[in-house]
């Protein structure tokens, strides 16, 4: 068990990855990329590692499009560039290229090696780690997926220095979570950070994955600790999953809703764990002070809860969520009433 999570640092394991490779005699080698990184991390991916004639396979970018359309799309193009069951797929991106070429790799000939080199913050530290692999189910956020782990996981700050300061800041949502759940020590350290650029935040990466590794091999299926990764998700997944839905909403980044979804759950928290009130206030008006409010309608709120039915927590009936009895003390698997919720929106519009 403690072998499960293979995790490398820094660009000297970029340069061996031809090793890698050849070590495990693989028949052909595909890496896989969307638009951001074709354009701005392929070239430098290419230089530093030297691989010898891989073929490339495209996705189009964007969450909108893990689905099992592009699934399809790249089954036929590993298919028709002569991919086998020694094939390997490198996944080189964000979230979106890990979740859905891992998904790809863990259901082609039954299963291929892959390795994800995240080049997102919020990739690096929580998406290309803990071996989830899936896709949504139209807007409902990874419907479908398998748990296996990558071959390895390559995770190097460099990548850092070619995203815009809206996606760094979606990835510190999940570092930020890591703190509610965790540590109380490194949430405080986190929202003292004066600046989120590329590389104050590269520091805590290691830290975030720590955390992340720890409970992840505690309990890889997700049977029990692992849930607690989950605080915010519950109601930011519903809501990530509305605003991709509604074309006449600007979609927000995976991290945006999640920063929503956590101040709604510590509310929740106060009413069905005795989360100080203090605390809740504090959690809000921290993350507040580095993401915009999100304008949420009464019409809004309806359909976010009527997506909160489909929440891949949820036991029969119930909607489970996890919360926080103090800040990194949480509690899994609490059900919740629905007459919360309405004022979980209050709390979260109130200034």
């Amino acid at each position: 068990m403690k072998n499960m999570i293979n995790i490398t640092f820094g660009s000297k394991a970029l340069l061996d990855i031809p090793k890698q490779l050849r070590i495990n005699e693989y028949s052909s080698v595909f890496i896989l990329v969307d638009a951001n990184t074709k354009k701005n991390c392929f070239s430098r991916f290419i230089n530093q590692t030297r691989l010898d004639n891989p073929k490339i396979i495209f996705m189009r970018a964007g969450e909108e499009n893990k689905n099992i359309q592009t699934c399809e799309e790249l089954w036929n193009q590993l298919s028709e560039l002569g991919a086998d069951r020694n094939s390997v797929l490198i996944n080189l991106g964000g979230g979106v290229v890990t979740d859905l070429g891992g998904f790809v790799a863990c259901t082609f000939k039954r299963g291929i090696d892959f390795y994800n080199i995240p080049t997102t913050l919020l990739a690096m530290v929580d998406a290309s780690v803990g071996g989830k692999t899936g896709i949504d189910l139209g807007s409902l956020k990874n419907q479908i997926g398998i748990i296996r782990e990558p071959k390895l996981v390559i995770i190097d700050s460099q990548w850092l220095e070619t995203l815009p300061k809206k996606e760094l800041r979606s990835g510190f949502a999940e570092m930020l979570k890591h703190g509610l759940i965790s540590d109380p020590s490194y949430w405080y350290e986190l929202i003292n950070i004066k600046k989120l650029d590329a590389i104050t935040l590269a520091k805590y990466i290691k830290s975030s994955v720590a955390i992340k590794e720890k409970i992840v091999l505690k309990d890889p299926t997700e049977k029990n600790l692992r849930k607690i990764l989950n605080f915010g998700h519950t109601m930011g997944h519903a809501i990530e999953s509305y605003f991709i839905a509604d074309n006449d909403k600007e979609r927000l980044l995976h991290g945006e809703a999640i920063v929503v979804g956590m101040i709604l759950e510590s509310f929740l928290s106060v009413h069905c764990c005795n989360f100080p009130e203090k605390d809740a206030i504090d959690v809000k008006e921290s993350l507040s002070h580095y993401y915009p409010h999100v304008k949420i309608s009464k019409i809004d709120r309806e359909g976010i809860l009527s997506l909160l039915r489909h929440d891949k927590k949820n036991n029969g009936s119930g909607i489970n969520f996890v919360l926080l009895e103090n800040i990194g003390k949480p509690r899994i698997d609490v059900n919740v009433k629905q007459e919360l919720f309405y004022k979980a929106f209050d709390f979260y519009d109130t200034v």
